[in-house]
């Protein structure tokens, strides 16, 4: 008898292959195996990663867990304003914890830890992928997603950068997995994984206020699909919510060292006011038309194609409701709808899998007719299919993770060592402002100025990077003439036409000339990273 609520009719809709298809290696038997098999790949994945993507990553977790155990460190307006939670970044203070008490935090464990022990959470992310498909779908899927999700060049790009959006996708799928849309446990089990998924639901929410949208699609599904909606709500939801809530307002109150109640002043700052709009604005179509279909890349039609056959229309739903409500905030990001990238992969999984299955074979279930109406399938074809998603993902996943804008990370690992050898006083970063790490891969406390761009309620007020966007030379000039020299000069060569001739007069030559992008992004080219020095006269 299937119980009300529960998604599956998953018997269903899984894929019956013949006795050969439905028969798996020991490996993928083992839970065990998968997760110790994501883990080497994760952290090799992590080591690969040595690129600047998002200022978040080091600005908004690293940058602010070194300043809570090494006591310097920068902290960005969004930390004055209570606009963050602290829990996010208190994960890697206890890892920066770890290094110095084990006299580990030199310069290369301090750029490669905090990547490494975010890769243990993105393999617990795969694994719990695999274990989430193998439950809607069957072993065969569940086997081809975990492919996917490995070999997709976005995931492999993000998921074990430091942002709070990588932990946020990883609670997503331990939340899916657990949660009783999903599942065929019996009434007493369902329970149980509905109050587990409810507090992993909670802790992404304190880690990203943003997370609620997709939380509160799946729980107005399952409200409409219980029985116990009253129980639901007021013994469940509303308690452990309020729980985690309580628990995560107290610690930051604890770091703030004043009241704080950060989901109330991020929803302000980010919904109320548009505040996150003075980053820049995409149209609202943006991440049906670019976003989400760069990140999918070659992956979209099979991602198509599954969720058209797979019938998993609460999934595909969830996609489409995220992508949808995202689209009503001006300011957008590849990294906001993270979290559903992993579902869409899934259902390439799900076409991958179908192809498995030579176009004569009978199916276990001949009634499965949106089955047999698939005919592009068949061992051939699903390899020359493999093969096309590998040639255009892996290299694709390689160049944005070892060459494209690595000249932001390059130049923190020169500086820190220099300054481990005495050769480095001060800093003084002539770029947009957050184009670099900062203390978090330095680690040393040393004089440090970068180019504030904290938005501002001032009518007319133009932030120090854009007063040097539209004159380099002559903020400069102003900026070195009313600071004390600093030892180091650091700038990319798009100014250097304006500013080699100041620094040349104030006696800095240029001492190093990193690579850092073949192309533009959203500002003129900026292909190397200069590095000057002042002579010692």
């Amino acid at each position: 008898m299937r119980r009300r609520g529960s998604s599956l009719s998953s018997k269903e809709k899984k894929v019956h292959f013949n006795e050969d298809h439905r028969k798996t290696s020991s490996f993928y038997a083992s839970s065990r195996k998968v997760f110790l098999f994501c883990l080497g790949f994760r952290a090799l994945n992590s080591l690969l990663v040595q690129t600047y993507f998002n200022p978040d990553e080091h600005w908004q977790a690293l940058e602010v867990a070194h300043r809570i155990v090494f006591g310097y460190g920068h902290l960005t307006w969004e930390w004055k304003e209570g606009i963050r939670s602290y829990l996010h970044p208190l994960m890697f203070a206890v890892l920066y914890k770890l290094l110095a008490f084990l006299k580990l935090d030199s310069p290369w464990f301090m750029m490669k830890a905090p990547r490494l022990f975010q890769s243990i959470f993105s393999s617990i992310g795969d694994l719990y992928l695999y274990r989430f498909s193998r439950r809607l779908f069957g072993e065969r899927i569940a086997q081809w997603a975990l492919f996917c999700q490995l070999s997709n060049w976005f995931m492999f790009f993000c998921i074990t950068r430091t942002l709070s959006n990588s932990v946020e996708t990883v609670l997503t799928i331990m939340g899916l997995f657990y949660w009783p849309s999903f599942n065929s446990h019996s009434q007493q089990d369902a329970m149980a994984s509905r109050k587990l998924a409810l507090i992993i639901a909670a802790v992404a929410c304190a880690i990203r206020p943003t997370s609620g949208i997709l939380w509160l699609y799946l729980g107005l599904v399952h409200l409409f699909e219980t029985h116990d909606k009253v129980k639901f709500l007021f013994l469940e939801v509303f308690p452990i919510g309020g729980f985690v809530l309580m628990i995560t307002y107290l610690l930051d109150w604890y770091m703030y060292g004043a009241r704080t109640f950060v989901p109330l002043n991020f929803l302000k700052f980010n919904f109320l006011s548009s505040g996150g709009d003075y980053y820049g604005t995409h149209k609202w179509h943006w991440y049906f038309t670019q976003g989400f279909l760069a990140m999918l890349f070659t992956f979209l039609p099979f991602s198509a194609i599954g969720i058209w056959k797979s019938k998993e229309w609460k999934l595909s739903g969830l996609i489409a409701w995220v992508l949808g409500l995202y689209s009503f905030l001006g300011h957008k990001e590849f990294r906001f709808v993270l979290p559903v990238l992993p579902l869409a992969l899934i259902f390439s999984g799900y076409t991958l899998a179908v192809m498995e299955i030579p176009s004569d074979a009978k199916l276990k279930r001949s009634q499965d007719k949106s089955q047999k109406s698939f005919c592009l399938r068949g061992p051939l074809i699903q390899k020359v299919v493999v093969f096309i998603l590998l040639l255009t993902n892996v290299p694709m996943a390689l160049y944005m993770s070892l060459v494209h804008q690595r000249g932001s990370e390059d130049v923190m690992a020169f500086l820190a060592k220099e300054a481990v050898e005495g050769k480095v006083a001060s800093t003084i970063f002539l770029m947009p402002c957050h184009s670099t790490p900062y203390y978090s891969t330095l680690h040393h406390n040393l004089p440090m100025h970068f180019l504030d761009c904290s938005p501002s309620n001032e009518k007319g007020y133009v932030d120090e990077s854009e007063q040097f966007a539209s004159d380099p030379a002559g903020f400069a000039s102003n900026l070195l003439r009313n600071l004390s020299s600093p030892s180091h000069v650091v700038l990319f060569d798009s100014h250097e036409m304006h500013l080699a001739p100041i620094l040349s007069l104030h006696s800095y030559r240029l001492i190093k000339r990193l690579f850092h992008a073949h192309f533009k992004v959203d500002r003129e080219l900026q292909a190397s990273v200069l590095i000057y020095a002042r002579e010692v006269q």
